[in-house]
């Protein structure tokens, strides 16, 4: 990379550092002890298949044995986050030793999606790019570019109102050195007064009504529309543009070397598009929108680095572009470098994280795993690639079907330039990936983008978790439990995809990344089996119970301590993974009981809906997830309550389970109170009263409450009828 000082005398400064961490040995002699366990209980299986004389006994054996082979694939492919687990630490102070100056810099291009003005309000988006435009890095060399999914004239207003409030905001952040650089959290937090800042919190907040004005009309009209060019840009909104049916807009907010702040200091690139779209025409979701703009941004600033971001996903610390250059400067890694990961954290979660929306594990223990092998997994947001990763290795380099595309393209002309425009438009055009390798780069074929890093890994074989103790990014958080459910639903659905499809991490991942690499995706591919033996063991024993049916082992029998140990082994596990990564005993219990409900909702469903697609019937289409929330939800979350307000199927199975080991825990209370053996019953019992300890939410909102998040009794019905069909199945066929 240019700028990089030539040293003869000594070394250059470290850039950055990692170390293994501590405990790894432990976790593989526990992970050799723990699959000893586990082949001594396929073993117990096999002998209690081999001993059925009944098709009760056969049955229940059979399911049980199915639950724990899952269990232990699950507990198998996680033992690779366990092997060899690092920490890492920047040191973005020492760039300037490294590189020469700013013009040395290399250039981003920011990628910022967005679909829908009502879900994803417009000043949330807004605030997004204004902590990027405001990075500590050289302002002509940041490019954001906002894709609008939605087709939306209300985005691009906000985005008009954001370029003429960025010209105020970014030298206000250089004079006072802000370090929260969304302008909406930085005046929600005890900011220092005067007079300039009441000033700019005054132009920002005027801002903030007039976007919000706009939203309430549904139009930008006439009275906001202060130039000519604004107004052509809005006339491409005639009678026949709808967000599912419309041609390319691409509108150049701010453009460096042109537009200046206050100051006269130079502005960055501030670019809006919204790609073509035709209902005859598949648009892939987010990732088609981020093949867009990979083309549409290559025609017009061409960065060598790309940084894509969730439109809720605000930036936290300016100086996280300079971190994630330690690492892309670094000449001893760069070539075999795909892109550097920092970890999702959310703001606005209740103080014990009852709905466990941080997903510590998915964002913070499991990538510091992964780092060890050869990267994390790319979470769609929060990412800095390389952007020649998009065009094979450097000794399997693939030319794009357009020269203009290729990452070694120069730009010599203004963005703003008619061959530049025309160009762009043409790029992202609806029937552009047709035919070519485009609908690859971030991948067509699921919601969520995770194959792409599959791709990445096999030609560059690595990519680096960042994780400094400030945290780079805050993004916004379900606090709804639907909410929360429907997006885990939308991910399941996405995963299996993948972990079905020829890029399957079992197979094609663990070829091109590695045994331990393929594991470590598959834990995410078939993420959603876990609804298989949480289903199972949330119903079957407690069915078998009602029945007076015993199927574990007696508590003194030796095959019952090795259930123990299997159970407590791994919950003791977890625990201390979770403890030692910062999180508390409460909200590691909230994260283990979220665990269960998602098995019984959304894993469910997902798996069954998935199922359904592959069988060509038609599921529910791709719904985003709401970040508006009314007051009486913010402030129930905000005192920790379940929110089961909503009369939705997902709420059926778990509402179900609830019921059912509440009673079936007192059944067998009530028979040992008879007399009847307790040592045979005691298993199935401690699962039963596990699962009610963890269902106490439930119980609450189905008979405690009495506020608008109350379980709705359509549920509650449907719930108990369905309790009431299982127990007479179990009973016609457990008796025969």
């Amino acid at each position: 990379m240019e700028g990089l000082k030539g040293c003869t005398t000594h070394s250059p400064p470290p850039l950055h550092t990692s170390k293994l961490i501590r405990r790894t040995p432990l976790n593989r002699v526990f992970a050799l002890v723990y699959t000893c366990a586990i082949i001594a209980l396929l073993y117990h299986h096999a002998l209690e298949l081999s001993n059925s004389t009944t098709l009760a006994t056969f049955l229940l054996s059979i399911f049980m044995f199915i639950a724990d082979v899952v269990f232990a694939f699950m507990w198998a492919t996680a033992q690779s986050f366990r092997m060899k687990p690092i920490l890492r630490e920047e040191f973005p102070e020492n760039l300037e030793k490294v590189i020469t100056k700013a013009s040395d810099f290399p250039a981003i291009d920011v990628f910022i999606c967005t679909a829908d003005p009502y879900k994803e309000p417009p000043i949330g988006v807004v605030n997004t790019a204004l902590s990027v435009l405001a990075y500590d890095y050289p302002t002509e060399k940041i490019s954001v570019y906002i894709s609008d999914d939605g087709g939306s004239q209300l985005t691009l207003f906000a985005f008009m109102e954001a370029a003429k409030f960025a010209t105020h905001w970014l030298p206000f952040c250089r004079k006072k050195n802000v370090v929260e650089r969304s302008p909406d959290v930085f005046f929600a937090s005890d900011h220092p007064l005067c007079s300039e800042t009441e000033e700019i919190k005054s132009m920002y907040y005027s801002m903030e009504a007039k976007v919000e004005n706009i939203l309430l009309i549904g139009k930008v009209e006439d009275q906001y529309i202060e130039s000519e060019q604004q107004r052509e840009a809005f006339n491409k909104w005639t009678d026949g543009f709808t967000r599912h049916d419309h041609p390319t807009v691409i509108q150049v907010l701010l453009e460096r070397g042109k537009d200046k702040d206050i100051t006269d200091h130079g502005m960055p690139n501030l670019i809006y598009v919204s790609r073509e779209k035709s209902r005859t025409s598949f648009h892939n979701f987010k990732a088609g929108a981020l093949n867009v703009l990979l083309r549409v941004s290559a025609i017009m600033t061409n960065a060598p680095i790309v940084l894509t971001q969730d439109c809720d996903m605000y930036s936290n610390d300016p100086q996280t572009a300079r971190r994630a250059l330690c690492y892309l400067s670094d000449p001893k890694i760069q070539s075999n470098l795909g892109y550097i990961q920092f970890p999702q954290r959310f703001y606005g979660l209740n103080k014990n994280d009852i709905y466990a929306c941080e997903l510590k594990r998915l964002f913070q223990i499991n990538p510091i795993g992964m780092d060890g092998l050869s990267g994390p997994n790319y979470v769609g947001t929060g990412c800095f690639f390389s952007r020649r990763v998009f065009f094979g290795g450097p000794s399997t380099f693939v030319p794009p079907t357009t020269q203009e595309l290729s990452p070694k393209a120069i730009v010599d002309k203004p963005i703003q330039s008619q061959p530049v425009l025309a160009m762009a438009h043409h790029v992202a055009g609806c029937n552009y990936e047709k035919e070519t390798k485009w609908g690859s780069k971030w991948r067509t074929s699921t919601q969520v983008t995770f194959e792409t890093q599959i791709d990445v890994k096999e030609i560059l074989k690595r990519s680096i978790f960042c994780h400094p103790d400030r945290a780079a990014f805050y993004g916004d958080s379900p606090i709804n439990l639907v909410d929360m459910l429907n997006q885990s639903k939308r991910w399941a659905i996405g995963l299996l995809e993948v972990g079905f499809s020829k890029h399957s991490p079992s197979t094609f991942g663990a070829q091109a990344m590695g045994p331990l690499m393929g594991l470590a995706y598959a834990h995410y591919a078939f993420w959603p089996l876990w609804s298989i033996p949480t289903t199972i063991y949330a119903f079957l024993p407690q069915l078998a119970l009602l029945n007076g049916i015993s199927i574990f082992p007696r508590v003194l029998d030796q095959w019952f301590l090795l259930y123990a140990f299997l159970f407590f082994g791994a919950y003791m596990q977890d625990f201390l993974d979770f403890f030692l990564a910062g999180g508390s005993v409460q909200n590691w219990w909230n994260d283990q009981r979220i665990w269960m409900v998602k098995g019984l909702s959304c894993l469910l469903f997902g798996l069954v809906e998935y199922l359904l697609k592959s069988l060509g019937i038609s599921t529910q289409g791709f719904n985003l997830t709401s970040k508006v929330v009314d007051d009486e939800q913010r402030r129930r979350s905000g005192q920790g309550v379940f929110e089961f307000g909503v009369a939705s199927p997902l709420f059926v199975p778990l509402t179900a389970a609830a019921i059912m080991n509440l009673v079936s825990f007192f059944w067998g209370v009530t028979e040992i109170c008879m007399g009847r053996n307790w040592e045979g019953l005691f298993g199935q019992m401690f699962i039963a009263g596990f699962v009610t300890v963890n269902c106490w939410p439930v119980y609450d909102a189905m008979f405690l409450r009495s506020d608008k998040g109350r379980m709705h009794t359509k549920t509650t019905k449907t719930s108990s009828l369905l309790v009431f069909v299982l127990y007479i199945i179990a009973s016609l066929t457990l008796r025969s």
